[in-house]
């Protein structure tokens, strides 16, 4: 009898699954409902990146490595391509070299908006400068990318923020609300004590600024063709950022000759000390913001995959334990460990006194510095250990998906093609957005390029180029959310 009950509730239990994957789909879009268009200029654009490619603004942690002429001639290309907003802005120079442009809105009682953009690139790696397709600097544009270092991170985002508020000006906009353009210099370094954008922060909350909303780098619209399961444009608006937080772990022996060793070195324990550390993960969560990634994606999916993904909350244990597997999916769930770099002994016939190791830790929203070393302490058995916390940041806090600014962004671009799909999600890397926090809860990371995973990939790495076919909706998406955020 049992037995029957059972099979009863299992069959039930499948039926309802059946029913309700039905159902598990997005809500219907009014096609009626359409965007103004907007007038947008492509090829001004494509000429205007093309020259901020050329001017070589190279971050570095020693800002006596710097070439500052670099960004002084970025500067002047600013003004002389951008007339209408060194007209019209207010313009205020930070640290040595980060901007801010403040276009002054109609009702100053209203918090302003920001918009964010960094101008400084990484370098080209050492012996690499011949693998390129073109010269890494050259700014070359071919007719179907333009190429060159910044193309993609992020002189491409830099240029059309600031290509559409010059068209905005030119067709005569007024914002009601006061539009912030904030450009860093310094982004590249990651936790750097002289960040521009913190500078440029603690310059706004003097001035009593507090921020409606601020729009940085991070997701793209990505393709997403998966044959039989999914097909849509996938715009990843990032509403957190994770942390990266470097600790020197380390143990100390006697030392001496090599020529009369002991039994284990240093070398040898700190051995030890690296298998506990990269055996003894943080333990992974299943964020909102991830599961409701997973419930977007979900529901455009097909219908019979549909019946998987409409069970998401039954089955978050399984998927978490799949995706630990994986480790670009794992990065989403959990504080990823990595351990980077080691050190020993100077001098190969000589015994190391200290034997350390540098471990990254990329750290979820809500994990303090102390969560990791309690952790490590936890996992490594040997309890001699010298643990040494090294230069980071914490985790940003999580904005909120339903906020003006994340509900225009998503109706901008659901309305500008009906197969985008918008989801939030947590960005892996760094950007200046986090350092806004002091002043603006609302804080996404979002470039509105369509771009596929190859082309992301070359992001920081050789032949790093921009589609321009991405170019005209990039353009009208910023013109659209600066007027919607500001018409009131």
């Amino acid at each position: 009898m049992v037995g029957y009950i059972i099979l009863a509730v299992f069959v039930l239990f499948l039926l309802i699954t059946a029913i309700r994957a039905i159902f598990f789909v997005p809500k219907k879009r009014d096609k009626t409902d359409t965007l103004p268009e907007e007038n947008v200029d492509v090829e001004r654009y494509r000429k205007k990146l093309t020259e901020a490619i050329k001017i070589k603004t190279i971050s570095n942690y020693d800002a006596k490595l710097v070439d500052w002429n670099e960004f002084d001639k970025f500067h002047a290309f600013l003004r002389e391509s951008f007339p209408l907003i060194h007209e019209k802005c207010e313009i205020t120079k930070i640290a040595e070299a980060s901007l801010i442009y403040k276009w002054e809105g109609t009702d100053p009682s209203l918090d302003p908006i920001a918009m964010l953009a960094h101008q400084d690139v990484v370098p080209i790696a050492d012996g690499t400068e011949q693998d390129w397709t073109h010269e890494p600097f050259g700014g070359v544009d071919d007719g179907e990318y333009i190429w060159g270092r910044g193309a993609m991170d992020m002189k491409n985002h830099l240029v059309a923020l600031m290509d559409s508020v010059e068209q905005l000006m030119e067709d005569g906009y007024q914002p009601v609300r006061t539009v912030y353009i904030c450009l860093g210099h310094n982004e590249e370094v990651v936790a750097a004590i002289d960040n521009g954008a913190s500078q440029i922060v603690e310059h706004l909350a003097k001035q009593g600024v507090h921020l409606e909303a601020v729009v940085d780098e991070g997701g793209a619209i990505l393709p997403v063709d998966i044959k039989g399961v999914l097909s849509c444009n996938l715009a990843g608006v990032g509403i957190a950022e994770k942390g990266s937080m470097n600790y020197e772990v380390y143990v100390t022996a006697k030392g001496g000759h090599s020529s009369q060793p002991p039994k284990h070195t240093a070398l040898g324990h700190l051995a030890d000390v690296i298998k506990d550390i990269e055996n003894h993960q943080f333990k992974a969560q299943m964020p909102d913001f991830v599961y409701e990634l997973f419930t977007q994606i979900g529901k455009r999916c097909t219908y019979p995959v549909r019946l998987v993904t409409c069970n998401l909350w039954l089955l978050k244990g399984l998927v978490k334990k799949i995706m630990t597997m994986i480790p670009p999916a794992a990065s989403l769930i959990r504080t990823c460990t990595a351990v980077t770099m080691a050190e020993g002994s100077p001098q190969f016939n000589v015994l190391p006194q200290k034997a350390s190791v540098t471990v990254n830790f990329r750290t979820m929203p809500g994990v303090s510095s102390e969560d990791v070393e309690n952790h490590i302490r936890k996992a490594v058995k040997n309890k001699k250990i010298g643990i040494t916390k090294l230069e980071g940041k914490v985790a940003s806090s999580v904005s909120p998906t339903d906020s003006r600014a994340f509900n225009v962004i998503k109706e901008l671009c659901e309305k500008s093609d009906e197969k985008i799909l918008v989801a939030p999600f947590l960005v892996m890397g760094g950007t200046d957005a986090y350092n806004y926090e002091p002043i603006c809860e609302n804080i996404y990371r979002f470039s509105p390029f369509v771009a596929d995973v190859s082309l992301l990939l070359c992001t920081h790495g050789t032949d790093e180029r921009l589609p321009i076919s991405s170019v005209e909706g990039a353009l009208k998406f910023f013109k659209r959310y600066i007027k919607e955020m500001t018409k009131e």
